[in-house]
């Protein structure tokens, strides 16, 4: 009987062992992946804290993010030679951004594009918003999300590296009623995909309108204005604005129009066409996309035919705003002291219509109590040689 019990912890024993040693077996084999998300200190606002992520894929594609206003502060990918550049544009340093910026690669809530005149009604509660554009609020106004540090997260799995971001936007914030809490996932996949998942739910009823504002240029951020890239935008008709880049409510066709990207064309192409003082020589406009459900499906297409980068958009919004830095006047110095000049990078921003509060014939933004706000946008890279 003892000899059965020795023989019996004596086998638990080695079994305890061998689980120890397959257990840093397999460690030694998840290092390439617990090391392709690195997080460094970027800075301090206010006294707290501000963090640089740092996510790589099994290709070398990388992304860093921080999570001062969600800001994707660089994309590194290789050309049609292997050559690796960094495509949006930016800063070297927090400092930088936090004197100041044309929303460099954030997150913009709580309403992405503009309320008309800063103020919408709700269940015959009128809330009027902090103008931050002439007498309209634009992208959530000064103290949007664009703003704010983040509660961050690391998000290590095998095939994907992610980071979340969470925030709770209080009760009147900018004028915006109820607690809001948001939370903003970007996954940088192994199919060269920046991934963003946004989730929200709120206490009062409110619009909710998020989005992603990098500036994009494939041919390498600052090195050059993007009027040879090629899109093609999955739209047929836009929302026409006013000359506060308000909608009017009227929804125009593109077809044979200096506004179709219906197939491939060079964004300078027709540039200077869009050429008065309501859009200052440039396409800052409101696509409806041409869908009918909230499915992720693809907007546009982008292509740069130097470098063979390409970038697809997919999302599940009905809408992008495209936007071609038409207010860049080469007075904002960025990375590698680059000079941003006008059109030296695009937007392209999934959304709902602009000022859909004030316009019954589109469609709601307004979140609910109870109701779950959820978004999902990717930006996948590929080579086209």
């Amino acid at each position: 009987m003892k000899n059965n019990i020795k023989k019996y912890f004596f086998s638990i024993k080695y079994f305890i062992v061998y689980l120890i040693i397959s257990t840093s077996f397999i460690s030694c084999f998840d290092i390439p992946y617990n090391t392709n998300i690195k997080r460094e200190l970027f800075g301090k606002f206010e006294g707290q804290e501000i963090y640089l992520y740092t996510l790589t894929n099994k290709n070398g594609l990388t992304a860093k993010i921080t999570n001062y206003g969600g800001i994707v502060t660089s994309i590194l990918i290789p050309d049609k030679n292997g050559k690796f550049e960094d495509i949006v544009l930016g800063f070297d340093n927090i400092e930088d951004y936090l004197k100041g910026h044309p929303h460099f690669g954030c997150i913009v809530g709580r309403y992405a594009n503009r309320i008309a005149k800063a103020k919408f009604t709700v269940n015959n509660i009128e809330y009027k918003l902090n103008a931050n554009d002439g007498e309209n609020i634009l992208h959530g106004g000064n103290k949007g999300f664009h703003t704010v540090i983040w509660d961050s997260e690391e998000i290590k799995n095998k095939n994907e590296k992610g980071l979340k971001l969470t925030y709770l936007s209080k009760n009147g914030e900018e004028g915006f009623p109820g607690d809001l809490y948001v939370t903003v996932i970007y996954t940088l996949t192994n199919n060269n995909e920046l991934k963003i998942n946004y989730e929200a739910n709120i206490d009062k009823p409110c619009p909710v309108n998020l989005t992603h504002h990098s500036y994009f240029n494939l041919a390498g951020a600052g090195k050059t204005d993007i009027l040879n890239h090629e899109i093609k935008i999955n739209a047929n008709k836009y929302t026409v604005v006013n000359e506060k880049f308000i909608p009017t409510g009227e929804l125009k066709d593109v077809k044979e129009t200096d506004m179709e990207f219906t197939s491939y064309r060079k964004i300078g192409e027709r540039i200077n066409n869009i050429n008065s003082e309501y859009f200052y020589s440039g396409y800052d406009h409101n696509y409806i996309l041409s869908k009918k459900d909230k499915k992720l499906s693809l907007a546009a297409q982008v292509y740069e035919s130097v470098s063979g980068r390409k970038m697809e958009v997919y999302t599940t919004e009905p809408c992008i705003q495209f936007y071609t830095g038409n207010f860049l006047d080469g007075s904002i110095v960025g990375k590698n002291n680059y000079v941003y000049k006008k059109h030296f990078g695009f937007c392209i921003e999934a959304q709902h219509y602009p000022d859909s509060p004030n316009h019954s014939e589109f469609p709601s933004t307004i979140l609910y109590p109870g109701k779950k706000y959820k978004q999902t946008t990717i930006y996948k890279f590929l080579i086209k040689k």
